[in-house]
């Protein structure tokens, strides 16, 4: 355990000390985190041998996106958002079923021996983007306000929205009692799910908010414990919704959005420490992904599995918001944008892990078709975010 601590903890150092400089070249964050642990890991060097199942990637997971989903709402330009907020309108009511539909479609061709309820729960575990690969476009200043604030409110929303959808076709799939009353099924998941979190997000961080203004106007708040009062917020906001049946996603994100509404004048410093905190949990959760979950990957692999990865990522993605967004005067190069900045990781991390665990029949197949996926997207989205963010922000300038 100590060697495998002084390892992670030494990796952790060394990458904070050149952070900003590999910010500024196509390899950095994610590549690098899941390369660490696919180099270290067992099919690798065998240095690390992390005693981490699939149930703790999932909890380090949801842990990491709720956090980083709480301080992308949190900076989020709402003054921008107000004026634009048709595309990620467009594309959380119109995009995502598409993506699911043509998700299933796909499926249907490429999986011959799937159940068709196994094809559309693996629709929809790739159907949400990933806010915290998605950084490096949403605060990178070269894109468009309205192009950026899109992109974050769709990946802060989507993967909620996407829970009672996945929890609906699991119930079917594996033929729970629930799925006897399928209009009460699917109410029930999503008004428990969106309204819940909706609801304790909003709750919690109105009491937050208000408690944080009373104690720093008295001069009660050290500057040291101001580091840890956003995360430990977006926590209370997360944990306390899945107490109560709603979406964590949800409570964070929305969370976010009132916490950065009401405190703009404390916003900055109180944001910077938690998204290096945010930062230090993707970094520990890409490389148990990769020495843990992608590293077993290779031993089965499939051409049907990689085959509807790079179909996720391209096709199933782009065509949907293309059309989703025909209409709103956007050009060409601006949808093409927005369509291959969806990319795949923690929220379909957390889903399969979810679907795991009621041993469907096809779950082996659904298991190596999202981490071929999440694999294809660390790579080709890391690779590309600074390149295409700065040519796209080029050409968008008068």
């Amino acid at each position: 355990m100590y060697s495998d601590l002084a390892i992670l903890a030494a990796f952790v150092f060394l990458y904070s000390v050149v952070a900003r400089r590999l910010e500024k070249t196509p390899s950095s964050g994610a590549i690098i985190f899941v390369a660490f642990g696919l180099v270290c890991g067992p099919i690798g060097l065998g240095v690390i041998d992390l005693d981490v199942d699939a149930d703790g990637i999932r909890t380090l997971a949801e842990l990491t996106l709720a956090l980083v989903l709480f301080t992308d709402a949190a900076n989020a330009n709402l003054r921008v958002l107000r004026f634009n907020f048709r595309i990620p309108e467009r594309l959380l009511l119109f995009g995502l079923p598409l993506n699911i539909l043509l998700g299933f479609g796909f499926g249907v061709l490429v999986f011959e021996h799937l159940a068709l309820l196994e094809i559309a729960v693996l629709a929809t575990i790739l159907a949400p983007t990933d806010a915290a690969l998605g950084q490096a476009v949403v605060t990178n200043p070269a894109v468009p306000d309205r192009i950026r604030e899109g992109l974050n409110v769709e990946s802060g929303l989507n993967d909620g929205i996407c829970v009672p959808v996945l929890l609906i076709f699991l119930a079917f799939a594996i033929g729970s009692d629930e799925a006897n009353k399928p209009i009460a099924l699917v109410l029930h998941h999503f008004a428990a799910e969106i309204g819940i979190g909706a609801g304790v997000g909003s709750l919690c961080v109105l009491v937050g908010t208000y408690i944080f203004r009373l104690a720093h106007g008295r001069g009660w708040i050290g500057e040291i414990w101001m580091q840890v009062t956003v995360p430990a917020l977006a926590m209370t906001c997360f944990a306390a919704s899945q107490a109560l049946g709603g979406s964590g996603f949800i409570a964070s994100f929305v969370g976010g959005l009132i916490g950065g509404a009401l405190l703009p004048r404390h916003k900055v410093p109180l944001l910077r420490a938690a998204e290096g905190t945010g930062d230090t949990l993707a970094l520990l959760t890409w490389v148990a992904f990769g020495a843990v979950i992608a590293g077993n990957a290779a031993d089965y692999f499939a051409w049907d599995t990689l085959a509807y990865a790079v179909l996720s990522l391209t096709v199933i993605r782009m065509l949907p918001v293309f059309v989703s967004l025909t209409g709103m005067g956007l050009s060409v190069a601006d949808k093409l944008f927005l369509g291959w900045f969806g990319p795949r990781g923690l929220a379909s991390i957390v889903f399969i892990v979810i679907v795991l665990n009621e041993n469907l029949p096809g779950g082996q197949t659904l298991q190596q078709t999202v981490v071929w996926t999440v694999i294809l997207s660390v790579v080709a989205h890391g690779l590309s975010a600074n390149p295409l963010a700065s040519l796209y922000g080029t050409r968008k300038t008068p």
